[in-house]
């Protein structure tokens, strides 16, 4: 199976899919831990991959998503952006609405 077709099949299976450096409980960069911090605080269940445990899904993704950072959110397997865009989509609602749908 190809990566696209990997990533693809990660996006249809979860709603809400975080890509993120480390885990929920210990995310290993500060970007990572924001993104958590306001997932959790919506309280939406969502799931993670964890890019540092697969080196392929790590590369594959900056092209398939053309977005070179990490975390990028993805919600309904459309690309909702990365910590910046999740932090001020947080401040304003908008985060939550779109998680609510």
């Amino acid at each position: 199976m190809d990566i696209n077709t990997r990533i693809e099949e990660q996006l249809k299976s979860n709603n809400i899919l975080l890509y993120m450096k480390g885990t929920p409980d210990f995310p290993q960069c500060g970007f990572s831990g924001q993104a958590i911090a306001a997932l959790k605080a919506i309280g939406q269940p969502f799931s993670y991959v964890n890019i540092f445990e697969d080196q392929e899904v790590r590369e594959g993704l900056k092209a398939y998503s053309d977005w070179p950072t990490f975390p990028q959110l993805y919600v309904k397997g459309e690309l909702v952006g990365g910590c910046d865009i999740m932090i001020e989509m947080y401040h304003s609602g908008e985060l939550k609405d779109l998680l609510e749908k």
